[in-house]
Parts: structure tokens; sequence; C-alpha cells
């Protein structure tokens, strides 16, 4: 082979060599453009829930299985909470984090969120519908529209000891309801991609 045919051929070599080279990154990176899309996406919006306000509920076990609030009292929301006292003399304090914990996995409360006209049958003084039915419900969760007032109306009153502690326990209920602010997070990506961070607005409800 001539030196200068040897040459060539070497150049040639050398072109594929960087051409492919180039290829290889280019598709690398837009594989890396594309995960990380992805990944951005996949972030969904979220709400966070807080209140200024809190209540501290006090509930008596009257029967087996059957349960009353026999006071309820302002608290910071960081304390709020329900105490209860059982029929055999032991006393638990849950946490707004366990009530609803209690609420959202009991048979009748998770039927009145997810079909709120068939709960009449299976509505009870049990301590999951005490908690949801009394001040505290607000904080675990419970709908504040129009509909959801009149059932706490209709449902309320029978979770107290006696009337005059329902109706002192309504305005307390209204400053709970009243100081809940929802915000929307958004993630800290999404569509600004590179060039901006999460953002996030808040109102109340």
């Amino acid at each position: 082979m001539t030196p200068t045919r040897k040459h060539a051929v070497l150049r040639r070599v050398k072109d594929i060599t960087l051409s492919t080279t180039l290829s290889l990154a280019l598709l690398t990176g837009t594989t890396m453009l594309q995960s990380c899309g992805s990944n951005q996406s996949d972030e969904a919006e979220r709400t966070e829930t807080s209140f200024g306000k809190g209540v501290r509920t006090y509930i008596t076990e009257t029967a087996p299985g059957n349960f009353k609030i026999t006071d309820e009292v302002p608290a910071p929301p960081g304390k709020a909470g329900a105490i209860v006292s059982y029929a055999d003399g032991h006393r638990d304090t849950l946490s707004v984090e366990a009530a609803k914990r209690l609420v959202d996995t009991d048979e009748s409360t998770r039927a009145y969120r997810d079909n709120p006209s068939a709960y009449g049958q299976q509505h009870h003084n049990g301590l999951a519908n005490v908690l949801l039915w009394g001040s505290l419900g607000y904080m675990l969760g419970r709908n504040n529209s129009s509909q959801y007032y009149n059932d706490r109306q209709r449902y309320g009153a029978g979770v107290y000891a006696n009337p005059s502690t329902f109706q002192r326990s309504s305005q307390l209920g209204e400053n709970i309801r009243s100081s809940r602010v929802t915000r929307t997070v958004r993630p800290s990506g999404g569509r600004s991609g590179f060039f901006g961070g999460g953002r996030s607005r808040g109102f109340s409800s």
C-alpha cells in the first residue's frame, strides 16, 4: 500500500470513529434529558393543610363501644387531639395523626367518605365516629361544605354528652374550620426544568 493511500485510510477510520463518538454522546444526552423530563413529570402537585387553631376533645366510654364527648377546649394546633377515658378505668391520649388513622381505617367512617348517602345505616357512637363528628373532625379531614355542615348538625349532636355541650362546642368547631389553610405545593422541577424551582400557593377554605 502506498503512503498516500495508507494515510487516506487512517484518516477515514478517524472520521468514522469521531462520527460514532459524537453520535453516541448526542444519543446519551438525549436519553438523559428524556429521563430527567420523565422524572419531573412524575412529580405531581400535592396539597398541604394546616390549621391556625386547634381543639382538645375529652371523650368518655359510657358503655362498651359507646362513646360521648364530655368537653372540648381550645388548644394550639400542635397540642390538639383527644383524651379518651375508657369504661375499665384506663385513659389514652390520641394525637391528631393517631385520631386520623383511626377515622381513615374504621369501616363506618370510611363508608361515610365513600358514600355519604348510605352512612346513616352504619352510623353509631363508636370512637371513630365520635372523633369524626366532634370539633376535632375538621382537623381529621372532614369536609366543610354546606352538605357536610348539615350532616354535622344531623350526626354531631348525638356524639356529645348533652345538648349544652354540643351548643357550646359549635363556635369552637367553626373557629377551627375557618382557620384551615390549604396550600398547593408544586414539584421542585415541573415545567420550569433547569431554570426555575418549585412554587406554592395558599388559600383558606
